[in-house]
């Protein structure tokens, strides 16, 4: 296989995946991948459509911003959604016991502050910058709420911490694939990546 078929068929299997065909973009992602064992594109192709084949809808959330990142650096992007796909084993169960536990329960062994005494804070005038690092050093935010949690991605995204509303991000698509607003945070945190490059 030549370089240049190689190239066609990748955007063959990305516009069979666009087309929600995920059947045809996992048979052309696995033809290059194959031929080109080395090829990250390939392989995350591979997992991404055996993922929407499985009905996991944040698949396509991720796909899409896969497509953002290579646009900015295709090696980085690589490597990126590599890590992604590797860390999201495991996050599913761990986050779905967070968010379904009891919130006395869960303050019962863990020290933190709650979201609603962290958002007194920032009404006092506060800068979310200053006292979200001061908080992470000493303790953790505690969020039992989705809009909380939703309301916290924001602000992470908005403050600079794209990487952490990241972390938080995927753990939260991987339990919760198909919830539009983390859709969209997702959209906007690589938009705010993008920027930044």
């Amino acid at each position: 296989m030549t370089n240049i078929s190689k190239h066609k068929i990748l955007d063959q299997a990305k516009e069979s995946f666009s087309q929600e065909d995920y059947k045809r973009a996992l048979e052309k992602f696995a033809e290059v991948l194959q031929n080109f064992p080395n090829s990250k594109e390939a392989y995350n192709g591979v997992i991404l459509s055996e993922m929407a084949l499985s009905g996991e809808t944040g698949a396509e959330a991720l796909f899409d911003y896969y497509e953002i990142l290579k646009e900015e650096d295709t090696e980085e992007a690589d490597a990126i959604m590599s890590e992604i796909l590797k860390n999201m084993d495991g996050t599913l169960e761990e986050l779905g016991k967070a968010f379904t536990q009891p919130l006395r329960e869960r303050l019962e062994f863990e020290d933190g502050i709650l979201y609603s005494d962290f958002q007194k804070l920032l009404e006092n005038g506060g800068d979310f910058k200053e006292i979200f690092e001061n908080i992470m050093f000493s303790t953790r935010v505690i969020i039992s709420e989705r809009d909380d949690f939703i309301d916290f991605l924001e602000k992470l995204i908005e403050n600079d911490f794209a990487e952490m509303a990241l972390n938080y991000l995927e753990s939260a698509l991987s339990v919760y694939p198909s919830d539009e607003l983390l859709q969209k945070l997702l959209k906007k945190l690589a938009k705010a990546k993008g920027k930044k490059a």
